[in-house]
């Protein structure tokens, strides 16, 4: 690849460098492209128990929102140097895990791209139909000229396989897991959505999102974020993380539990600042300007932080006791199933 150079790429393996034998890193895939092959570089820290709680973070899946590639590497980075002294933090990764996919969509961050290689939105790739999405944006298999082209039918990129081996191998086993998959692009506001979104039938931990959403209030009562079932908003064909949670209910035990989030980053509103950037390829979906990139970076350290500590010392929102559930559930049907 020496004449090929993918920014993001070239600093995700100086960062894996910087970690050195403090985390294990692996190579998942190689995408193909054009007389080259970008790799998929899986990254963890701490426990290698199998139940271990485990925090994963996935970036990249649209390439044109490479912003939320490049907050994963500055936390990762931070991440980095806080193990260099922060004893608080090493002792944390002894009791849980954290899993990085920064880079899911290689191939799509190079050329610009909201799809991969093959011209194929991954979010709308996996085998899962929605009986309302309609549209041409909720995903088709028209042709892969065409935005949200959702590939051959029965086949799965690599890189939505990719994906999926990563979850089922360290989150699947692990008795308490959170995936986080960043995006840009939807309206002015941060958004943290969660399954599903191909249907409007409330998914299966509504009682243990709510609590986790009410504690987060609690704690950090001006926080930035709507938080909502991905349905509230539209519904798409497709999903991959509707088909991983699927999986996981048919695959894993009553007792365990897997909450896919997705960080929704309100990109509209760096657009409104500077209205000329929708001339840019990356002006919809990504912060032109340094110090907006800057600020980006920073802003949902708070959000991973309060994820990582939740799943350290779960208490506060689960395992939630038979009156409790019943109870959040009903509340969590009239606040966004109404």
């Amino acid at each position: 690849m020496a004449d090929i150079v993918l920014a993001e790429l070239d600093r995700l393996e100086r960062i894996i460098e910087q970690f050195g034998d403090r985390a294990h890193c692996e190579i998942i895939e190689h995408i193909p492209y054009k007389k080259h092959a970008f790799p998929i570089h899986c990254l963890t820290l701490g426990s290698q128990q199998a139940e271990a709680p485990t925090l994963a973070f996935f970036g990249g899946v649209h390439g044109l929102e490479k912003i939320g590639s490049e907050v994963i590497l500055s936390f990762m980075q931070t991440i980095c140097r806080l193990l260099d002294w922060d004893q608080e933090f090493i002792g944390r990764l002894q009791h849980s895990r954290l899993v990085f996919v920064p880079l899911v969509n290689p191939v799509g961050v190079y050329v610009g791209t909201r799809a991969n290689g093959n011209g194929v939105d991954l979010m709308r790739n996996a085998p899962i139909e929605s009986a309302a999405a309609t549209k041409l944006y909720c995903g088709h298999r028209i042709s892969p000229r065409l935005p949200w082209y959702r590939g051959i039918e029965g086949q799965m990129e690599k890189e939505a396989q990719a994906l999926c081996r990563v979850v089922e191998k360290h989150l699947f086993g692990s008795r308490l897991s959170i995936a986080v998959d960043l995006h840009s692009g939807f309206g002015i506001r941060d958004r943290l959505w969660f399954p599903y979104a191909s249907r409007q039938t409330p998914f299966g931990h509504l009682a243990e999102m709510l609590a986790l959403k009410e504690n987060f209030d609690r704690c950090y009562p001006y926080h930035i974020y709507k938080i909502e079932p991905t349905c509230t908003e539209y519904l798409i064909n497709g999903d991959l993380w509707d088909y991983l949670f699927d999986l996981f209910v048919e695959r894993t035990a009553g007792d365990s539990l897997f909450l896919p989030l997705t960080l929704e980053m309100g990109s509209w509103l760096w657009l409104r600042k500077s209205p000329l950037h929708l001339f840019s390829r990356h002006g919809l979906f990504h912060p032109i300007l340094p110090h907006r990139r800057q600020r980006i970076y920073r802003r949902h350290f708070l959000l991973f932080d309060f994820l990582h500590r939740s799943l350290l010392y779960p208490t506060a929102w689960t395992p939630l006791s038979e009156q409790q559930k019943q109870l959040n559930t009903q509340k969590a049907l009239e606040m966004w199933y109404a």
